[in-house]
């Protein structure tokens, strides 16, 4: 059973269009101050952050509380 999820910005969005959108907002400079992590300052790619973040729950979960912050700041 799915229940709707009006107010989580999370909702229906994956992890990659999650990152894409972070990575234009942000550029990945400023993707790595917020987050600090490898993937996103030594030879940043999409595709090696997925693979990082998927396997790194702390990592992700800074991840999405960036994009949440970014939505809100688009907001005001």
């Amino acid at each position: 059973m799915t229940q709707e999820q009006p107010n989580n910005p999370l909702h229906g969005k994956t992890l990659e269009m999650i990152l894409n959108e972070l990575v234009a907002y942000h550029g990945w400079e400023q993707m790595e101050y917020h987050v600090r992590i490898n993937c996103f300052a030594n030879n940043p790619s999409i595709k090696s952050s997925l693979t990082f973040l998927r396997k790194t729950p702390w990592a992700r979960k800074k991840v999405e509380d960036l994009y949440i912050r970014m939505i809100d700041d688009l907001k005001r």
